[in-house]
């Protein structure tokens, strides 16, 4: 059974990586706002305390990772905490698994990135002989490509894509079929002005412009060497951050939903990476919610 999802939800860096107690706080008035999920990423550090943390802090809306890195938890231990966390709070952990990126994977251990769809399988192998595996319908892929979302359709309840367009949305929905939860991240920055929102844009994009899993998914949908070069072009900001007014920014939630998603989260981007964006997300939940 597909985990239930709908709605609009919020990414962010901060309610991981962030004040603990702030988090908590967010989370606690986010739920209240009517976001449906909080989504954290994973990049070091106690992923499941942290999960426990933001479960603890509300009484309904979803706590999902965007995603769970593989190489840096077993199978069997992810598999346990999500029972634990399961029983304790509820059905309302959702595991988004993926494979991340080779940088950051072989700063821990050399050469240990290989093999991308093949290690997501085995992990999902490993999850689903463990004492207490995961139902497939609690776990999305990080799935970008056509192999990735052939396997979130076999094994999983589906997509949590990250960094993409309402055009990628539609190719995850056709290759996962009606049934699967396709649930994107979507960049937002609620300014106005072109130049400093592209500039807030390019602040957070220029570390995901040398890693070969998003700029190969950018050049399917049609983005360039061109596009990429030099910080990015505005085309390609502009496909995929949304910016402007709270008008804006719902247009482009709108056109995913429209191109299949379930759900989105969105991420709002500020100077800051860790910022909660609060008066952000307040403004918006008018607009999305």
């Amino acid at each position: 059974m597909t985990f239930e999802l709908s709605g609009t939800g919020i990414w962010s860096a901060g309610l991981r990586y962030g004040d603990r107690s702030a988090a908590a706080d967010a989370a606690a008035e986010l739920e209240s706002l009517g976001y449906s999920a909080l989504w954290v990423p994973d990049v070091g550090g106690d992923l499941f305390a942290s999960v426990a943390g933001l479960l603890g802090a509300t009484s309904t809306v979803t706590i999902a990772t965007g995603i769970l890195n593989l190489w840096m938890h077993e199978a069997a231990e992810t598999a346990a905490q999500h029972r634990t966390l399961t029983e304790v709070h509820g059905h309302r952990f959702l595991v988004g698994i993926g494979v991340s990126h080779a940088p950051l994977v072989n700063m821990l251990e050399a050469d240990r990135y290989r093999h991308p769809l093949a290690a997501t399988r085995a992990y999902l192998d490993g999850i689903a002989a463990s004492p207490t595996p995961i139902p497939a319908g609690d776990m999305l892929l990080a799935a970008l490509g056509p192999k990735m979302l052939e396997l979130a359709r076999a094994r999983t309840g589906g997509s949590h894509p990250y960094w993409v367009t309402p055009e990628h949305t539609a190719v995850a929905r056709a290759a996962l079929g009606p049934d699967a939860l396709v649930a994107p991240e979507q960049a937002v920055v609620l300014e106005t002005d072109p130049e400093r929102a592209r500039a807030i844009v390019r602040h957070h994009l220029s570390g995901y412009l040398s890693l070969p899993n998003y700029v190969n998914n950018w050049k399917r949908l049609g983005i360039t060497d061109d596009d990429i070069a030099d910080g990015g072009s505005d085309r390609l900001i502009d496909s995929l951050v949304a910016w402007g007014d709270e008008a804006a920014i719902a247009a482009r939630v709108q056109e995913h939903r429209d191109a299949g998603a379930d759900h989105v989260a969105i991420q709002v981007l500020t100077d800051h990476t860790m910022d909660l964006a609060m008066p952000a997300s307040r403004r918006l939940a008018q607009a999305l919610i």
